[in-house]
């Protein structure tokens, strides 16, 4: 065989190849009638939280390293050809959110600020706008800021099901943007990984992954339309169909819910990013409505989950949640899994990105009003 032709089989093996195996991998995607996703970041390990700054670039976190990246789209194709990390050496970062010329960053022990000034930039160079309760079963913490310019914190239980000794645990909390005036916004959420607010509202929604190791069925996820001071549960009660249940661990101590959830879900899906379409290109019965990553469980006989759910508002005045959706299908016949949706949002020019901590990239969804498809960006 002749030198150029080996060439030619290996670049095809090592270089073309990863590319050839997500093609087939995207192509068994199960998308919603009218809309074409792509992958709009690849090589991304562990992806989570993604927010957009102020001129339009999505941030991203990989939490596993401790990175935060931009993603970047120069020649404006639509498609994101450079990956710059800008922040490295973080704790476990998960979200991000921009305010007032700053990038927050909630870490696994702390939510930290930082100036972005064109070079990349270390933990050092941050500062601790307020320290969190570390460690423990839920590490991952959620941040974004309201309209009343707080800035809203999610911190997750240490464990399954038990009482905690920090009451800072199970909660969102919220304080000053510089970390003064912190108090606890709501309570008995375990681990509510996605926060947003209703577009052009103060209504704070949050879902919320409910305990394992009571059933397949038991207790179904929840999603919240979160009100201040009230009580959402854990660990002493669940809801059932709209109805508080006793937790079958520590429901003889006390019921001390206060607050139900604005829907329920089929339990071990585990939802974590949640956004409101805020576009204008998707069709009308998605403005306003709510989405739904469900990262998938393991703690099931038969895993459910991985999967982006649409739940449009219905009835007098688009107060009633309606039936769930699917979206995209990260999950195939065989139960083999081609991804994991953690984070969503919408983008500039109404199209939506996902991130996927499975695959390792950040998926784009754009309507195009046209039979179903998925194929990579050109």
């Amino acid at each position: 065989m002749k030198i150029h032709q080996r060439f030619l089989i290996f670049f095809i093996l090592v270089i073309c190849s990863p590319a050839l195996l997500w093609a087939d991998a995207a192509s068994r995607l199960k998308m919603a009638s009218g809309f074409t996703a792509s992958i709009y970041a690849p090589d991304l390990e562990g992806a989570r939280g993604m927010a957009l700054s102020p001129d339009g670039v999505l941030y991203a976190c990989q939490m596993d390293d401790g990175r935060v990246v931009a993603l970047l789209d120069p020649g404006n194709s639509g498609v994101s050809t450079e990956t710059k990390t800008v922040i490295e050496g973080l704790h476990h970062p998960h979200s991000l959110a921009f305010y007032q010329g700053s990038l927050y960053v909630g870490e696994v022990d702390r939510v930290s600020r930082f100036t972005l000034r064109g070079r990349r930039l270390s933990r050092e160079d941050g500062q601790t706008v307020v320290e969190l309760p570390g460690g423990g079963g839920h590490s991952t913490r959620t941040i974004l800021f309201g309209s009343d310019h707080k800035l809203y914190i999610s911190i997750g239980s240490s464990c399954n099901a038990c009482e905690e000794t920090d009451e800072r645990r199970a909660t969102i909390c919220r304080c000053e943007p510089d970390g003064t005036r912190f108090e606890i916004f709501a309570r008995g959420l375990r681990n509510a990984v996605g926060m947003t607010f209703r577009p052009g509202t103060q209504s704070l929604w949050a879902s919320c992954n409910g305990r394992d190791m009571i059933g397949d069925d038991l207790p179904p996820e929840c999603i919240y339309q979160v009100e201040q001071g009230k009580d959402y549960g854990w660990p002493y009660s669940y809801t059932l169909h709209g109805k508080i249940v006793p937790d079958p661990d520590l429901g003889k101590k006390g019921i001390r819910q206060t607050g139900l959830p604005a829907f329920e879900y089929q339990a071990h899906c585990a939802p974590l990013g949640i956004a409101f379409y805020s576009g204008a290109v998707f069709p009308e019965k998605y403005k306003n409505g709510i989405f739904v990553c469900f990262h998938g469980s393991w703690n099931r006989s038969i895993p459910v989950g991985y999967k982006v759910v649409f739940f449009p508002f219905v009835g007098k005045g688009g107060k009633k949640v309606g039936p769930g959706q699917d979206f995209l299908g990260f999950r195939l016949k065989n139960g083999e899994k081609v991804g994991r949706p953690v984070d969503i949002l919408t983008g500039p020019r109404g199209e939506l990105f996902i991130s996927d901590d499975y695959g390792g990239r950040i998926f784009k969804v754009v309507y195009t009003g046209t039979k179903t498809s998925t194929t990579r960006s050109k």
